[in-house]
């Protein structure tokens, strides 16, 4: 290449990732023109099941994340991407995407001419990925939490119990979390006495098992306790406005009591780097005094952080949340659930809790593909069964093909975390085919490990939608099937069915019983309880 040519292949690539587009720095409106055929995913983990966005929907990423991972992000298939360093609001319509509200620049980039053009063109320039990756015993056996079982009676005995059974019947150990309630309360970083005898000795149990331990964490301290009062003492707590918008942080003489689903407490702040010691020191000594291998990290959601709060440093709702996701880089074995603007990190990240019903079921695999749209790479869909106790309250007859279904469509995902005892609530016939998806997942275990290792150096998505391997053949809108990879097709059951429609995009695949595919081509599959729709790529 003479060095005239190769300076304009300089410029003409320099050029396609300019902004084609700054709208004004503080709630500029604009409207963005869509081109033909342009489909838009993004902003939101939790509505991925809505994505791509018809014309009608619209989204506020200010001070809400609906419970889970998003991102100042907007992907389309026409290769365009919207990015800002703070939350905005937008709004399709037939013709344009107009956006709104915004407390920063938002830009619009034009990347390339796919939906994979502009999420790589995103995840390089803005949240470029760290190479690193969480514990990779999170991605080669089954996890399992002891929330559906014991909910908030978690205690030494049953725990053990809970892990014995595990591998009493077949199932291999892996990342075994022990979830809400360990603790006197909120704040105090000791196992209760009452509940845990030996909490050492339990966990030493478990590690013998081959287990590793994840404890359950958040942000909130209890008031009326001793912790809370020293915190108080030392301004590491987040204040209370009063809704007097000019009141300064340091003449704020009360901290703020947030309403959550536990009930009312103090939340630290961590903007302050004093209250960011403090609790990094917690948790180490979790780990060194009894032997906790790492962390859930819950709650943190951005809705906490709204109203008459004051910070040691000003940041908004959204960049609290961030700040949560510090902690999570400190220990290779962490999981988050709400999560703003950490993409590309070594954060293992999970869906928010779903309802035991089919209608949930079908959500996992567009969120997913959403989370990995946004760059959260490292996700588990939802715990296998639904991950909402309330749904299991009085529920005296489960859906056991339902539970089945939704161990299949978690087996050839990036995690597949069980919570609910399979063995429990199942009969022999619906136990062996759970027991057979995790036997599929094993087969695959080395592709997986090799595409999320791979993730963790590229920063693209381990799930990812049919569009974004397959550009341009109509798949943009495909919600029941997805690619682990490039290589790896799955076609899940998600309804009380046995068959189901797969579209095959250009090329051949071959399935599980050896059978190949041409497409482009749209089949009807034989899948019973027990046989998940898996097909490698083979041209």
């Amino acid at each position: 290449m003479t060095i005239l040519k190769f300076t304009k292949h300089i410029i003409a690539a320099s050029l396609m990732i300019l902004p084609l587009f700054s709208a004004a720095q503080q709630g500029g409106q604009k409207h963005i023109k869509l081109l033909k055929g342009e489909r838009w995913y993004g902003g939101t983990v939790d509505e991925g099941n809505l994505a791509p966005y018809e014309p009608g929907y619209k989204f506020d990423l200010s001070g809400n994340n609906n419970g889970n991972q998003s991102a100042p992000l907007l992907v389309s298939t026409a290769g365009r991407y919207i990015w800002s360093n703070q939350p905005f609001k937008f709004m399709l319509s037939e013709n344009e995407l107009l956006i709104s509200d915004n407390s920063d620049s938002v830009n619009i980039y034009n990347a390339g001419k796919t939906l994979s053009d502009a999420f790589t063109s995103a995840s390089n320039k803005h949240f470029k990925a760290s190479g690193q990756m969480p514990d990779s015993l999170l991605f080669t056996r089954p996890q399992y939490n002891t929330w559906i079982e014991l909910v908030y009676n978690q205690n030494q005995p049953d725990i053990l119990k809970y892990a014995h059974a595990i591998i009493d019947n077949g199932f291999p150990p892996g990342v075994l979390m022990i979830d809400d309630n360990w603790a006197d309360y909120y704040g105090k970083f000791q196992f209760r006495k009452d509940r845990f005898p030996d909490a050492k000795q339990m966990i030493l149990e478990l590690h013998q098992l081959g287990f590793k331990v994840m404890i359950w964490v958040s942000p909130f301290i209890s008031p009326d306790t001793e912790i809370f009062r020293e915190l108080n003492d030392d301004r590491y707590l987040i204040m209370d406005s009063k809704g007097n918008k000019a009141l300064r942080w340091k003449d704020a003489t009360q901290p703020a009591i947030i309403s959550w689903w536990n009930g009312y407490s103090a939340c630290l702040d961590f903007t302050n780097s004093g209250a960011q010691t403090w609790y990094k020191k917690q948790l180490d000594n979790m780990s060194s005094q009894y032997g906790v291998d790492g962390f859930k990290f819950d709650a943190g959601d951005i809705e906490f952080y709204t109203g008459n709060i004051l910070t040691y440093e000003k940041k908004n709702a959204n960049e609290q949340c961030e700040l949560w996701g510090v902690f999570g880089t400190y220990y290779k074995l962490n999981e988050y659930r709400a999560m703003w603007k950490r993409g590309g990190q070594p954060l293992a990240e999970r869906l928010r809790d779903k309802k035991h019903n089919w209608n949930d079921l079908k959500k996992l695999i567009p969120n997913m593909i959403a989370a990995g749209l946004l760059g959260y790479q490292f996700t588990c869909p939802d715990m296998i069964g639904g991950g909402e106790y309330g749904s299991f309250i009085g529920l005296a007859n489960f859906d056991q093909d339902l539970v089945v279904r939704s161990a299949e469509c978690s087996a050839l995902m990036p995690m597949m975390q069980f919570s609910v005892a399979p063995w429990r609530i199942l009969d022999k016939e619906h136990l062996a085919a759970v027991k057979k998806a995790v036997a599929l997942r094993k087969k695959y275990t080395p592709y997986i490990l090799q595409t999320v290792s791979a993730s963790a150096k590229s920063g693209e998505p381990v799930v990812r939608c049919m569009e974004y391997v397959f550009p341009n053949q109509g798949l943009s809108a495909v919600k029941d099937q997805f690619m682990l990879g490039d290589r790896l097709m799955v076609a899940p059951v998600l309804d009380k069915t046995s068959t189901r429609t797969v579209l095959f995009p250009k090329g051949k695949w071959v399935g599980q019983d050896g059978k190949v595919f041409t497409g482009p081509l749209k089949a009807v599959i034989q899948a019973p309880i027990g046989e998940l729709p898996a097909f490698d790529r083979i041209d």
